[in-house]
């Protein structure tokens, strides 16, 4: 096979890794509940699962067009609300990524996992507040104080959701490692490293 072909041949499977990842976020969206004002699901642990495994850029992607997809067919959002939605779960797993693929080739520590998780759930956190409150404060109209009143009620809900895909994140990513070597696909993901 000519280089060209090799190219095109890890484009492919990342093309089709992204888009299985993407349906992973969806569906796992799927199972949630409501808890202090807000909703609680594993699908931010597996956005940051995809930037673990996806790196930076693809895995963003990857959990931005699962989640927004949710939104755009189940969630009853309007076409901002799923923008908004793609870009802060696409910066969710762009953080982690970058993070999990800094300077490293191949498999990644445990505390480089558990960092990288942390970083991410912590950049959605803040997105998620900052669209609360603008929402709250100027597509409502509602006074300051409601609207931090409203983040108030929000934060323990995304902070257990948080603390949730921190845990499980690293997890599933140790768990997915010895399946994708046995198949050569963790080879094929990290060769551009």
């Amino acid at each position: 096979m000519t280089n060209r072909g090799k190219g095109r041949d890890l484009e492919t499977y990342e093309i089709v890794f992204v888009g299985v990842m993407a349906a992973m976020v969806y569906v796992v969206t799927l199972f949630r509940f409501p808890l202090l004002g807000s909703k609680v699901h594993f699908a931010n642990a597996v956005c940051l699962l995809c930037g673990m495994l996806l790196g930076p850029v693809q895995g963003g992607v990857a959990a931005g067009l699962g989640s927004a997809l949710f939104d755009a067919t189940g969630g009853g959002y309007d076409v901002i609300q799923i923008m908004i939605t793609f870009v802060s779960k696409f910066a969710m797993a762009f953080v982690c990524g970058m993070i999990m693929h800094r300077g490293q080739k191949g498999r990644a520590r445990a505390d480089r996992t558990v960092a990288a998780s942390v970083a991410g759930a912590l950049t959605y956190v803040a997105l998620y507040m900052l669209k609360t409150f603008i929402y709250d404060r100027y597509v409502y109209g509602h006074p300051m104080h409601v609207a931090f009143a409203t983040m108030g009620s929000k934060l323990p809900a995304s902070l257990i959701n948080a603390a949730a895909a921190v845990i499980a994140a690293p997890i599933f990513y140790h768990a997915a490692l010895p399946a994708l070597r046995a198949s050569g696909l963790e080879k094929r993901l990290y060769t551009k490293e």
